[in-house]
C-alpha cells in the first residue's frame, strides 16, 4: 500500500526540486571545506536543509525531518560561531547528506523512509553537545564476486525477415532461437566499486561509495528495514520521463506550428486551383514559394523541438565535486575538482547515459591519476592535485575533457602489463604506437593495480566507459605524459536524434556512414596501391593507410575495383574505405532497431525518395572483419530499393 496515495505529483515535484537543491548543497559543502569562515556559504547551506525539511514535513516524512532538523541546528551553531568546522565534523555533515539522499531513494519508491543510521544521528547530537564527532563504522563486508565475463556470441546469419518487418512496421514471424546477436538490455557487468550509480533526479543513490565499510557509517547493503540499497539498484535506474523547458522555446515551437498551419492552408488553396485547371505561371510561382516557405518552417520547427531536449550539462556536473572529495578523503589525497563549461547544452538522453562513464573517469583520475601529497611534494609539485572536468561545443559535436595533473601514463608500462595479463601478444605489442598503447587500458580485464581495493583494481570499468561512449556514437581519446598528467577527450554528437551521414554507393545500393568518422574523400588510383604484408595500402601525405573495401566489410561480391576512397578515422585506427561512388551528404533521422539489430547496423533512415538506407556501425564491422558477416547480400535479398 502506498504511503502517498493521491500525492504522487507533489512527491515527484518535491524529489525533483529537493534533489537539485541537495546537489547544490553538496557542492557548497566542498567549497565550505576550503573556506570554513564564509558566512554566505553557511547561510546558503542552512537554508537548503531548512527548505528540504519544510517539504519533508508537508509529506509527513518524519525521519527525514529529524535528520534535516539536526543538520540544520548544526549549521545554525556554525554560522553563529559556536562551533568550529573541523574535518571530523565535515565527515558527519557529509554522512548526513548521504542519509538524506538514501531517504530520497525510499521516497522515490513511494514509501516513508526508514530512520537514519543511528551512528550518524548520534554523531550529530554529539557535535551539537560540543563533543568530538565520531561515526562508528559498520563492520566491513567481503567485496561482491566479480561477474565472469560472458564470452561474445559468434555472429551468425541475422534474421533479415525480422529486420525488414521492424523497418516496414509489418508483423514478423516469431524469431527462432538466437541467430545473430541481439543487443542485451542489461548494462555491461561492472564491479560496484568501479562505477557508481547515479540515477535520475528524484531517485538518488549512493554517490560513488563502495560496498566495503563506509567512512560515513552506513554501507550500501545495511539499510535498516526495507530492501537493501544494492537490491534496489535496478529499480532506481529508471529514466526520468520529465524535462524542464524554457517557456520561450515552447513559445517558439507554438509560433512555428501556427506558421506551418497557415502555409498548409495556402497549399490546400493552390492545390484546389491547380486541380481546377489553373496552371498559369503566377499560380505555379505561388506554389513554389509556398513549398519553399514550408521547407524553411519545418527545418526551423525541427531545430526548435531539438532544443527543447537540450539541457545544461551543469545539472550532471554538479554531482561530481562531492564524489571527488569523498574519494580523495578516503584515499588520503588532497584533490580539487574544477568544473568548466557547465552551461554547455547536451541532449537530455545523452546526459543520462554519460553519468556512469564520467563518474568512472573522475574516480580513476583521483585513484590512479594523481599522487599522494608526499609524492607530489617530492616531485616538486603542489600537494593539492587538480582534476578538471570541462564541456564545450565544437561545431556539431560536444567535447568533454577530463584532465589531471598527476603522474601520467607510460605507454611502455601499459604494453608490458597487457602482455603480462595475456591480453595481447608480444608481436602485437611491438607494432603499437603510443596512441594505440594507451588505448590498451580499454581492454576488458586490464588494470595496472597490483592489489584489488574497494575502489579499483578488478579490471572492470574502462572497457565499460568506452562501450557506453560508443553507444552514443561518440569517441574517446587519451593523451598522457609521464610526470605531467593525463587527459581523456570525449567527442559526442550534438544530438542523438539526427545524425549527419555520408551516403556511399556499392553498385546501386546506398549506405550511410557517420560523417563524424569521415576525414577526407579521395579518388583511388590503382597504380598507387601498394601491398604491405599481404594487405593493400595507400600512402596519404606520408601516412601508410590500409585500404578496406566496403564490399569486403559487408560480404558483398567484389564486382569491380573501388573508384573512390573515404579516409575514415575511429579511436582505434585510420583506414581508407573503398566505395564505388557517392550519393551526397544528408542529415539522417535515425530509426533505431531496438528489439532486433544485426551487428554492423546502427539503424535505418529514409531518403527523400522513400528509399530505406542502412546506417552502418563501422566499429562493429571492423571488429567483425574476416568473420564473413554477409550484410550486403542480405540487404540485396530484402530489395530495400
Amino acid at each position: 500500500m502506498s504511503d502517498f496515495s493521491g500525492m504522487e505529483d507533489l512527491l515527484h515535484d518535491f524529489l525533483q526540486e529537493a534533489s537539485d537543491l541537495l546537489s547544490d548543497v553538496d557542492n557548497k559543502l566542498v567549497d565550505l571545506e576550503k573556506m570554513p569562515d564564509d558566512r554566505g556559504l553557511l547561510n546558503d547551506i542552512f537554508r537548503g536543509f531548512h527548505t528540504v525539511k519544510g517539504g519533508a514535513g508537508f509529506l509527513n516524512a518524519t525521519e527525514l525531518v529529524t535528520l534535516c532538523h539536526l543538520t540544520e541546528n548544526l549549521f545554525d551553531r556554525l554560522r553563529n560561531g559556536e562551533l568550529e568546522l573541523t574535518p571530523e565534523l565535515m565527515d558527519v555533515i557529509m554522512a548526513a547528506t548521504k542519509g538524506v539522499r538514501e531517504m530520497f531513494g525510499e521516497l522515490g519508491q513511494m514509501v516513508q523512509p526508514q530512520p537514519a543510521d543511528p551512528g550518524v544521528l548520534a554523531a550529530l547530537q554529539g557535535a551539537l553537545a560540543g563533543e568530538v564527532p565520531v561515526i562508528a563504522a559498520a563492520p566491513a563486508s567481503a567485496p561482491p564476486p566479480v561477474a565472469e565475463a560472458v564470452p561474445p556470441v559468434t555472429p551468425g546469419e541475422p534474421d533479415w525477415n525480422v529486420l525488414h518487418a521492424a523497418v516496414t512496421g509489418q508483423a514478423a514471424a516469431p524469431q527462432q532461437a538466437a541467430t545473430g546477436e541481439v543487443l542485451a538490455k542489461a548494462p555491461a557487468p561492472a564491479a560496484a566499486a568501479e562505477i557508481a550509480v547515479v540515477p535520475a533526479a528524484g531517485m538518488p543513490a549512493d554517490a560513488g561509495q563502495a560496498t566495503a565499510a563506509s567512512p560515513y557509517g552506513r554501507r550500501a547493503t545495511d539499510r535498516p528495514g526495507g530492501q537493501p540499497v544494492n537490491a534496489r539498484r535496478a529499480e532506481e535506474r529508471v529514466r526520468e520521463n520529465t524535462i524542464r523547458v524554457d517557456t520561450s522555446r515552447l513559445d517558439q515551437v507554438l509560433n512555428l506550428s501556427g506558421e506551418i498551419g497557415l502555409t498548409k492552408n495556402r497549399l490546400t488553396s493552390l492545390r484546389a486551383d491547380i486541380l481546377a485547371g489553373k496552371n498559369d505561371s503566377e499560380t505555379l510561382h505561388a506554389l513554389d514559394q509556398a513549398v519553399s516557405q514550408l521547407d524553411l518552417l519545418v527545418s526551423d520547427l525541427q531545430n526548435s523541438v531539438m532544443k527543447t531536449r537540450m539541457q545544461p550539462i551543469g545539472r550532471l556536473f554538479q554531482k561530481y565535486p562531492r564524489i571527488a572529495r569523498d574519494l580523495a578523503r578516503q584515499l588520503g589525497k588532497d584533490v580539487e575538482l574544477v568544473l568548466a563549461g557547465e552551461e554547455t547544452e547536451v541532449d537530455k538522453t545523452m546526459i543520462e547515459d554519460l553519468a556512469d562513464p564520467l563518474i568512472h573517469l573522475i574516480r580513476n583520475a583521483v585513484d590512479h591519476g594523481v599522487e599522494m601529497p608526499t609524492e607530489r611534494l617530492a616531485a616538486g609539485k603542489p600537494s593539492k592535485s587538480l582534476v578538471r572536468l570541462e564541456a564545450r561545443q565544437e561545431g556539431d559535436h560536444i567535447v568533454l575533457i577530463i584532465a589531471d595533473d598527476g603522474k601520467g601514463m607510460s605507454a611502455e608500462r601499459i604494453r608490458a602489463k597487457a602482455i603480462e595479463k595475456g591480453l595481447i601478444s608480444e608481436e602485437e605489442a611491438n607494432v603499437l604506437d603510443e596512441r594505440q598503447s594507451l588505448n590498451l587500458i580499454f581492454l576488458p580485464g586490464f588494470s595496472t593495480k597490483t592489489q584489488i581495493s574497494d575502489v579499483s583494481g578488478r579490471g572492470v570499468g574502462m572497457d565499460v566507459v568506452k562501450t557506453n561512449i560508443q553507444k552514443l556514437n561518440g569517441s574517446i581519446e587519451i593523451r598522457s605524459e609521464p610526470g605531467k598528467g593525463s587527459v581523456f577527450i570525449i567527442s559526442l554528437p550534438l544530438t542523438l536524434a539526427i545524425l549527419p551521414v555520408l551516403l556511399v554507393l556499392l553498385g546501386d545500393q546506398p549506405f550511410a556512414l557517420p560523417l563524424s568518422l569521415v576525414r577526407e574523400i579521395l579518388p583511388i588510383d590503382k597504380s598507387r596501391i601498394q601491398e604491405v604484408g599481404g594487405k593493400e595500402t595507400l600512402v596519404v601525405r606520408g601516412e601508410v593507410l590500409p585500404v578496406i573495401t566496403l564490399s569486403r566489410l559487408l560480404g558483398w561480391p567484389l564486382e569491380r575495383d573501388p573508384e573512390y576512397g573515404v579516409f575514415m578515422q575511429t579511436a582505434e585506427r585510420s583506414f581508407i574505405l573503398g566505395v564505388d561512388s557517392f550519393a551526397g551528404r544528408d542529415d539522417a533521422v535515425i530509426k533505431s532497431l531496438e528489439d532486433f539489430r544485426p551487428r554492423g547496423v546502427a539503424g535505418v533512415t529514409t531518403l527523400s525518395n522513400g528509399q530505406i538506407v542502412l546506417i552502418l556501425d563501422m566499429k562493429e564491422l571492423l571488429a567483425d572483419l574476416g568473420q564473413h558477416v554477409d550484410i550486403g547480400s542480405a540487404v540485396r535479398a530484402l530489395d530495400f530499393a
